[in-house]
């Protein structure tokens, strides 16, 4: 009681979001894998459209509370649905660029909401 107390919001969040992840059935994004198939559960924290290669891309930074991956939808401007607060969960393939963790076109579920 007493560290809950003292602990700050942002890790007060981090705890909630980590037991949600694991109640979902994912992996923390902090133990996934390069070149490995994850299914990862968390809270979009930003949504940008970021051209890549001359296409459009959508991108979008998803927080489970131990670590963060980027979710990019190549080819696409925007997806319903896909917008900064809300709690989703993706599959895919986790691959390593510039040292962040990235997953290409993922399966996605949207969860409650925002």
């Amino acid at each position: 009681m007493l560290r809950r107390m003292a602990a700050g919001r942002a890790e007060l969040e981090a705890e909630e979001l980590q037991k949600t992840t694991g109640d979902e059935g994912a992996t923390p994004i902090t133990d996934c894998a390069a070149r490995k198939r994850h299914c990862v559960a968390g809270t979009l924290r930003t949504v940008t459209l970021r051209p890549r290669g001359g296409a459009p891309a959508l991108e979008a930074e998803l927080y489970d509370g131990t670590d963060v991956i980027n979710l990019v939808w190549l080819g696409r401007r925007k997806i319903a649905g896909i917008d900064p607060g809300r709690r989703l969960r993706a599959e895919g393939l986790v691959s390593v660029q510039d040292g962040r963790k990235v997953m290409f076109n993922p399966r996605y579920e949207l969860r409650g909401g925002s």
